[in-house]
């Protein structure tokens, strides 16, 4: 899950637990990456999936695990890649 969004008036313990968190790896606890100002930023976030879990349910973890930092924001843009969908191509195999 990628979140982008803004922060809407974050403060200093907020700023603090955002660029302590700074990271470019898809966790389950989720990383930030962000601006110089700390006010755009995107949000990386693994979210584990049952055999029937779906688009709503994985945003909905995703958002959870956002808000579990405790910072104000507004989400722009959420996008979702299904690992279960994805399929690897090995070279020099027919």
């Amino acid at each position: 899950m990628t979140i982008r969004g803004k922060f809407d008036g974050i403060d200093d313990e907020g700023r603090a637990a955002v660029l302590a968190a700074h990271d470019i790896a898809f966790t389950e606890a989720g990383t930030f990456t962000h601006d110089g100002t700390v006010s755009a930023f995107t949000f990386r976030c693994q979210v584990p999936a049952g055999p029937d879990d779906g688009e709503p349910e994985a945003t909905g973890r995703a958002v959870a695990a956002l808000e579990a930092y405790g910072v104000p924001y507004r989400v722009l843009q959420i996008a979702v890649t299904d690992m279960r969908d994805i399929r690897i191509r090995r070279k020099g195999r027919h």
